[in-house]
């Protein structure tokens, strides 16, 4: 399974509803950037992504986005394979 890095904050309904349903696709460890913590980490952010708003989700290399954009993957059948790129869930 792929590696998954979020930036977030401490209270984000975005935020928690992307982990609740990465949790669902078996997602068992979610390494969380709190850019409400540490100002560098959201520079970070915005240097990598170009957006202001959390979460932003990396599964891997690969920047997903926010969580409309998590939930449009899911729904287009395309999030298990950015999780599990080794298995033919494609």
């Amino acid at each position: 399974m792929n590696d998954v890095r979020m930036y977030c904050t401490a209270i984000c309904p975005y935020c928690v509803m992307a982990e609740r349903l990465l949790r669902k696709k078996g997602v068992l460890e979610i390494e969380k950037l709190r850019v409400d913590l540490d100002p560098t980490l959201r520079r970070e952010m915005l240097e990598k992504t170009r957006r202001r708003t959390v979460p932003q989700i990396f599964i891997g290399d690969i920047h997903v986005g926010g969580f409309d954009d998590l939930a449009r993957l899911e729904h287009a059948g395309k999030l298990d394979f950015l999780l599990n790129p080794d298995t033919d869930s494609h």
